[in-house]
């Protein structure tokens, strides 16, 4: 398939000259290719000694070219995914370190004993854990995915995009699957389908064959609606077809509702 080693949002998106040039040439080689299927296949005037075989050599040599220049930008696609997570992770390291030396700041700083003889005050109302400075400590990553969802129902996709940050952050085990498709449907409320695309097509990569692996594929594919990309969208839902068969409920109805929306055959 291909399509899932790439950057399916990014494609949509490529700022690459060269991405931007080679989709060109395939637009005009698929222009050429109508314009003769309108003549009939005619081609322009060719030796006798070819025969009538001229239209058809020539309709065969742009779909070749057509298929070399696709097969290119799907690489160009794969490279800018692979920038664009390894920015993203860069990005969650340095606000993890940030955050770290804050923490140790803080507590380097100590405070003052209370003055002998003084009545202790009394006990504070309980309320959300806080660390030693008094800061409010980080949620655990199955908390802040919870609160995430709840956020996501009442539609703020802010607060959503922020628990799944901060669920992601643990980098391991379940909480990365789930953080990601809670950061693409977060993303998609915000229309930013681009870097929903990217967080949808993470999910996949790291569950194939898991059980959020078609909620993943579902996601993906309304981020590629989302781009105006019909073509990726019904790709993508037609690979959740074969690999996932016997989906029902309510992950089926979300797959034919996707397919209706993009008019995949």
């Amino acid at each position: 398939m291909g399509l899932f080693t790439l950057a399916g949002p990014v494609a949509a998106q490529m700022d690459s000259r060269e991405g931007i040039a080679l989709q060109n040439q395939i637009l005009q080689l698929r222009q050429e290719m109508e314009q003769l299927r309108s003549r009939g296949g005619a081609a322009p005037a060719a030796p006798v000694s070819r025969g009538g075989a001229g239209g058809g050599e020539l309709v065969g040599q742009l779909l070749d070219r057509v298929n070399t220049l696709e097969e290119e930008v799907r690489r160009q696609r794969g490279r800018v995914d692979v920038l664009e997570n390894q920015n993203r992770r860069l990005a969650e390291d340095l606000e993890k370190l940030r955050g770290d030396m804050d923490f140790r700041l803080g507590q380097g700083g100590g405070g003052a004993a209370a003055p002998a003889g003084r009545p202790a005050a009394p006990a504070a109302p309980a309320g959300p854990p806080t660390t030693s400075t008094g800061a409010a400590a980080p949620r655990t990553p199955d908390r802040a995915l919870a609160e995430g969802q709840a956020a996501l129902g009442r539609r703020d996709f802010a607060a959503a995009e922020a628990a799944a940050r901060e669920a992601l952050a643990a980098r391991s085990g379940a909480p990365v699957v789930a953080g990601q498709i809670l950061l693409g449907e977060a993303l998609s409320g915000k229309r930013d389908f681009g870097n929903a695309a990217i967080a949808f097509n993470e999910a996949y990569t790291r569950a194939r064959t898991g059980p959020r692996a078609p909620e993943a594929l579902i996601g993906l594919a309304g981020a590629f609606q989302g781009l105006g990309n019909r073509r990726e969208a019904c790709d993508t839902l037609n690979d959740l077809r074969s690999q996932f068969p016997n989906l029902s409920g309510a992950m089926l109805e979300r797959a034919n509702a996707a397919r209706q929306r993009g008019q995949c055959r």
